[in-house]
């Protein structure tokens, strides 16, 4: 795991089981991989078994007393709670413990903060910011006031935090204005890919699960990658010819986690919605991920709550390349370590070493064909300009030149149909 900044700090990882034990261990170790990305060094582990959270102190007093006694033992500069804190619960941790204290949301908005390299980026960001801690100034400022800088404060700074709530609000007004205009934009190119009948196809899938990899190998991009949580934030869009001939845009999205905070989903709305106006949703899992059944839950959970209906799943299984042999022999199938029911088609791949991306192809093709419809005409030599629209925005079959004219075979979108 790479780090985005040198660990300097060293933070008590705490978290509360209301139930599924195995849940809330998973969640912490994932925590455990937010803050390296973050640049913090776990020294402890703490989980309490509660029935509900402390609404003081989110964990109990006996629990607080215990983590206190790590702290100093351990040299810890801060503790981060798996879940979003209240306000109330985050001034009394930082009275109780006399340490920096942070939540699951803080370290998830500073891996953004810092990824962040486009301007849309960074408004959503700062507005996902601003809007989580807009309602945490008091005990964010005892809390941060005890260790200057590190994580958790990146982004609009610790100047912002001492911004009074008006500031902060007006702030947050300018950007809203900000983002409209850029959602604007972001709709104007819908409806034109609309218009150009070329599919757009949504690369979608839990964060460090290969989508960045497979954009870069399916169309020559260079989109930055890394063994990373978040290692890509803003969304790349690219063009791939089939074999067909016909044409496709990929785009890459965020990557999900679970927990992502609200004020993200929100501020970052807009950028989500690549997958649920997209034709088609690639869904890419880390299959040997442990977690595959767990993270492919939360990719599903989150288009949900963004509104997706009736658009086509395929789901690649990727990292197929880690499951060969040490002698080379050929690997065990992925559809033996996990299943997606809820896709169309699935396939298995390695967007590294390009393993099953033909199959892919084929089954992107075949999946678009469902929705065309299929010709088989004789188009006379002064149409043939209609040929180079069919092989653009259909699925050409086959192409034959006669005495009559070029008969051609074909599968054509609906929108182009009538001019044919």
């Amino acid at each position: 795991m790479i780090a985005t900044s040198e660990k300097n700090e060293k933070v008590i990882l705490v978290a509360v089981n209301t139930g599924d034990g195995e849940l809330t261990a998973r969640s912490l170790d994932e925590l455990e991989e937010l803050c390296d990305t973050a640049g913090a060094q776990t020294v402890g582990k703490v989980i309490q078994n509660l029935e509900h959270f402390d609404k003081a102190t989110y964990v109990g007093k006996g629990k607080v007393d215990e983590i206190r006694e790590l702290i100093f033992v351990t040299g810890a500069t801060g503790i981060v709670c798996d879940d979003e804190l209240a306000p109330a619960q985050m001034a009394n941790l930082s009275d109780a413990l006399d340490v920096k204290v942070m939540d699951r949301t803080m370290i998830i908005l500073d891996i953004f903060a810092a990824r962040a390299s486009t301007s849309e980026g960074k408004i959503q960001v700062e507005l996902a910011q601003l809007r989580y801690r807009s309602s945490r100034l008091i005990g964010m400022r005892s809390s941060l006031s005890r260790l200057g800088g590190g994580i958790g404060t990146r982004g609009p700074g610790e100047s912002k935090l001492e911004m009074d709530r008006r500031l902060i609000h007006e702030r947050i007004g300018q950007l809203k204005n900000s983002l409209a205009s850029v959602v604007s934009h972001r709709e104007l190119t819908r409806s034109s890919r609309k218009r150009s009948n070329i599919p757009v196809v949504a690369i979608v899938g839990y964060t460090n699960a290969g989508k960045s990899t497979l954009l870069n190998t399916l169309t020559g991009a260079d989109v930055f990658t890394e063994d990373a949580l978040f290692a890509t934030l803003d969304p790349t869009t690219r063009g791939l010819v089939l074999e067909s001939g016909q044409e496709v845009l990929l785009t890459d999205t965020v990557g999900f986690i679970s927990k992502l905070p609200h004020n993200l989903i929100d501020a970052f709305k807009s950028t989500l919605e690549e997958a649920i106006y997209a034709d088609m949703i690639l869904h890419v899992v880390d299959a040997f991920n442990p977690e595959a059944d767990f993270q492919m839950h939360i990719v599903y959970e989150t288009l949900d709550s963004l509104g997706l209906v009736d658009v086509p799943i395929i789901t690649a299984f990727n990292k197929y390349d880690k499951h060969a042999d040490a002698n080379g022999s050929s690997p065990k199938p992925i559809s033996h370590v996990c299943k997606d029911f809820r896709a169309d088609r699935t396939v298995n791949i390695s967007a590294k070493t390009g393993m099953g991306l033909d199959e892919l192809n084929d089954v992107i093709e075949e999946v678009l064909r469902q929705s065309k419809i299929y010709i088989d005409k004789v188009f006379g030599y002064d149409k043939a300009g209609l040929i180079s629209l069919i092989r653009k925005q259909g699925q050409l079959i086959s192409e034959e030149y006669t005495p009559e004219g070029i008969a051609v075979k074909a599968y054509v979108p609906l929108e182009i149909y009538g001019k044919l």
